[in-house]
């Protein structure tokens, strides 16, 4: 186990930094796992086991949404204001 720095972006992140193998298995607190489906071709293919009220997105489409909420808010921000 090691702890890294990384740049991401524009900001610097401190991480646990693991290896894993296919079908070896992460866990996080008592309920979430993550495990290494498959590496092929450069790729990692991980498969993420939640209880259903975890939300797990891509990082992406976690930003969307987020965009979506602050949207959401702004539109009814301004039209209490009207």
């Amino acid at each position: 186990m090691m702890t890294k720095r990384f740049r991401l972006g524009e900001r610097e992140e401190k991480m646990l930094v693991l290896s894993r193998k296919p079908s070896e298995i992460i866990k996080i607190g008592n309920d979430i796992e993550i495990t290494v489906v498959d590496i092929r071709d450069g790729k990692v293919r991980i498969g993420i086991s939640a209880p259903p009220n975890i939300s797990v997105h891509r990082k992406e489409i976690s930003d969307a949404i987020q965009r979506k909420r602050m949207e959401g808010r702004e539109k009814r921000e301004s039209k209490k204001l009207q």
